[in-house]
């Protein structure tokens, strides 16, 4: 084992692999139960769109044929929907890997990366893999509205003439918090030109707030922009993996150049066209999450539990005590949610909002453990 481990590239000697959510099943396994709610992931409750499964059930059809590599349909539909040339759009096995694929072309040895502690987990296992250096921002403190969440000034003091890339999560994972439309782009714009800006919206779609950016009305702006977004999310098709990113012409060849072939299936191109076209679906998740996101808050806070403002599908709370003895006891009633020490914070659980009668399950279960 010792004899591989030297061989491998440094960056990838002393890397952790990510840590998904307990699936269902593996719960299923170890426990011998039935009747499990999950709310670890972030999934959507409701599922795809119906016309997204319409999708899918006629898809099949050409499995014996390659996907169309560029996605074309599909970049062009993106693009009259998010009003962009279907030349910035870049395809991707889900976000994570448009996320991969940027680290590969600006990152490597003697360059580095900026983001926020308890950012999303990719970003320095993206880093470390490609042999780049990590900086890490503190969060913003207590005393904040966005506790936990990015300080952009303290990552504008992180950025060096080897700053490559700033991942940015808006809103962010697993916090829920959110960097308001001003901060960001003054942020964007006082950046050096040789430093590529990522912003992650892989929870665009749930966002009800009015200070919240589109980060895609910059891209005219700022040619140093990426936006990153997921239909594995509000969209349900997690299970088919497929996520974009979009930036200027320039930055889209060169991330297209990199891209692995056909990185996209066929069922994955053919459910994500019918998925953004089901917006009554999308509207009724939306809802459904803003209820649930009332539902939650509430009952936790009377439990006496804080409770981060989250304009995600998910609330991080605050156990004021060690999590994985109450992440253990919830695995034993049938409820998996995500402990997050690996994220820096040992004390908070992140629960999805699911439907009404899950959420109800998880609060009777969150009474019982606690």
């Amino acid at each position: 084992m010792n004899t591989f481990i030297s061989m491998a590239v440094q960056g990838v000697r002393q890397l952790q692999p990510y840590q998904p959510g307990k699936p269902i099943d593996e719960l299923e396994r170890e426990f011998g139960i039935g009747n499990i709610v999950k709310l670890a992931s972030n999934e959507n409750p409701l599922g795809p769109s119906p016309l997204a499964l319409k999708a899918i059930q006629s898809a099949p059809l050409e499995l014996s044929r390659y996907p169309d590599g560029n996605g074309h349909n599909l970049k062009m539909d993106l693009g009259e929907r998010l009003g962009v040339n279907p030349g910035q759009i870049t395809l991707g096995n889900g976000s994570s890997d448009v996320l991969d694929i940027i680290s590969r072309v600006f990152l490597g040895q003697g360059r580095e990366a900026v983001f926020s502690e308890h950012a999303f987990a990719m970003y320095p296992i993206l880093t470390q893999a490609v042999g780049a250096t990590a900086r890490i921002a503190p969060a913003l403190g207590a005393a904040t509205e966005m506790h936990y969440g990015h300080d952009l000034e303290a990552m504008r003091n992180l950025i060096g003439e080897q700053t490559r890339i700033v991942f940015i999560a808006n809103p962010n994972n697993p916090t829920g918090t959110f960097v308001g439309k001003i901060a960001l782009e003054n942020f964007i714009a006082d950046l050096p030109a040789n430093v590529v800006c990522v912003v992650d919206e892989a929870y665009f779609e749930y966002v009800d707030n009015s200070d919240f950016p589109d980060s895609l009305d910059w891209l005219c702006r700022f040619p140093n922009l990426i936006v990153t977004r997921t239909f594995s999310k509000a969209y349900g098709l997690a299970g088919l993996r497929i996520g974009y990113g979009v930036s200027n012409l320039e930055i889209a060849d060169l991330l297209n150049r990199v891209r692995q072939p056909f990185n996209v299936n066929s069922v994955a191109l053919a459910a994500a066209r019918a998925a953004i076209k089901d917006t009554k679906h999308l509207d009724n998740l939306r809802a459904l999450n803003s209820r649930g996101l009332i539902q939650l808050g509430g009952a936790m806070e009377a439990l006496g539990l804080g409770v981060l403002p989250s304009a995600g599908n998910f609330l991080c709370i605050d156990l004021k005590q060690s999590a994985g003895p109450v992440y253990d006891a919830l695995l034993r009633m049938g409820v998996i949610v995500r402990p997050i020490q690996g994220y820096g914070l040992p004390n908070h659980i992140r629960v999805t909002v699911g439907t009404q009668e899950e959420n109800r399950l998880f609060i009777q279960a969150m009474k019982q453990v606690l």
